[in-house]
C-alpha cells in the first residue's frame, strides 16, 4: 500500500524572487503539485467523479511549511509526500523537500497539508464534509515516523 511519492522538480526563474531565491509560495505549489501526482498513481484527483456520479474534492483546512536551507533558478529537488494520518473524512500529508546534486541531497524544507474530502449540496451550493473515499482509502497507509 502506498505511503510514500516522490516526484523531482526544476526551479523555473519565474518561482525565484529579487535575491534570486525561490519564493516562499512557491513551497504550497510544489506540495499540491506533488499531491496531485500522488492521487494520479492511485486513479484519482483533488477533484473527482464519485461512483454515484456526484464531484468530491480534497480542500485545505491547514498548510504549513518551514523553511532550512534556499533553492535557486535551475535546482532540481525532489519533494517526497508522507501519509501520516487518515481519518473518516480528512488527510493529512507531510512533504520533505531535498535538493538534489549534493551527496546525500540536502533537506531544504518540510511541509504540511490538511485537506477534508467535500462535496457541494446541490440544494444549497455549500460544501459538506463526506467519508474519503473508501477505493482511495484501502489503498492508502500511514507511513512510519523516521
Amino acid at each position: 500500500m502506498p505511503n510514500c511519492f516522490r516526484l523531482t522538480h526544476r526551479v523555473q526563474f519565474c518561482d525565484t524572487d529579487m535575491a534570486g531565491i525561490v519564493h516562499f509560495a512557491n513551497f504550497f505549489r510544489y506540495m499540491e503539485a506533488t499531491e496531485q501526482g500522488f492521487l494520479r498513481t492511485l486513479g484519482y484527483s483533488v477533484h473527482s467523479l464519485a461512483d454515484d456520479g456526484h464531484g468530491f474534492g480534497f480542500p485545505r483546512v491547514s498548510v504549513s511549511c518551514d523553511f532550512r536551507a534556499p533553492l535557486r533558478f535551475e535546482d532540481e529537488f525532489e519533494v517526497q509526500l508522507l501519509v501520516r494520518e487518515i481519518k473518516e473524512k480528512s488527510l493529512r500529508y507531510e512533504f520533505v523537500f531535498r535538493k538534489l546534486g549534493d551527496e546525500p541531497p540536502v533537506e531544504v524544507a518540510r511541509g504540511s497539508i490538511t485537506t477534508v474530502c467535500v462535496t457541494v449540496d446541490e440544494e444549497t451550493g455549500r460544501m459538506r464534509a463526506i467519508p474519503v473515499p473508501e477505493g482511495l482509502v484501502s489503498q492508502l497507509e500511514v507511513a512510519a515516523e523516521e
